[in-house]
């Protein structure tokens, strides 16, 4: 039987907004992906996302994003590969503060938006985030776009590393997403976003916008929690991976 892990983002709002979906989004996927503070979130959003996870046995992860609430951390930004380690030091020393004050351990590291798409093109770039992880706790497990210079540095420098598929978005012949500013970018269709999962799972293989297969792996796959039907596809694709014999676990409890 072929295993993932389903990760989602959270913690993405202030105070108690959005706080009761992504409560009810926790209990159908593994992993949470959990805004530091700068792209999105607050200390207070924090806590409560992490107890929240902790309740329900999820995977906890930093998600650490460029300081740029107003552009939510998706506008690219020229910073060096000793800013990129600082920054993504610095989150994931935040959020892992609370975790361990509420009696738990951090999983794994994702960065958000641009910061994560940057990285799965650009080497440096890529290296410096994979060894602020490491050095911060080597037993983390990176997140990074199967087949990106992230998730290659990730190994590199000795860390887990997840190979990430996308549910909602289209892939480009190179194997990275088709950017969020192409109308074709995202995939709507529930049972078309959970057809392209399962393809990627089983066989390896995505279909890219130009038409042709891409070869690619999955370990993690993410769903997005800020859309109007978020819930519902939480749900949607929890069921339809069971269904097609896809046992779906946090990414700790399997991968080596």
């Amino acid at each position: 039987m072929y295993t993932v892990d389903l990760n989602c983002d959270m913690g993405e709002s202030f105070g108690a907004y959005k706080m009761g979906r992504d409560e009810e989004i926790l209990d159908y996927i593994t992993s949470a992906n959990i805004a530091c503070g700068f792209h999105a979130g607050d200390p207070s959003t924090m806590r409560k996302t992490v107890r929240l996870a902790l309740e329900k046995n999820v995977g906890i992860g930093a998600h650490p994003g460029f300081q740029d609430l107003t552009g939510f951390g998706r506008r690219n930004m020229d910073i060096s590969p000793q800013e990129a380690y600082d920054l993504v030091v610095y989150q994931i020393g935040a959020l892992d503060a609370f975790v361990k004050s509420e009696g738990g351990k951090l999983q794994h590291v994702k960065p958000h938006g641009a910061l994560y798409n940057m990285a799965a093109k650009n080497e440096r770039l890529s290296e410096a985030i994979a060894e602020a992880i490491y050095k911060v706790d080597p037993e983390l497990v990176l997140f990074g776009l199967a087949g990106g210079e992230l998730f290659k540095a990730g190994e590199k420098v000795g860390l887990r590393s997840a190979s990430e598929v996308f549910s909602d978005r289209t892939y480009q012949e190179d194997g990275t997403l088709t950017s969020r500013r192409e109308p074709n970018a995202l995939i709507k269709d529930h049972e078309m976003a959970v057809n392209q999962v399962i393809r990627m799972v089983k066989e390896g293989k995505v279909k890219s916008t130009q038409g042709g297969d891409v070869s690619i792996k999955a370990n993690t796959i993410c769903i997005h929690g800020d859309g109007p039907s978020a819930l519902d596809f939480a749900k949607y694709i929890s069921k339809a991976l069971r269904n097609a014999n896809i046992n779906v676990a946090k990414i700790s409890d399997y991968l080596n």
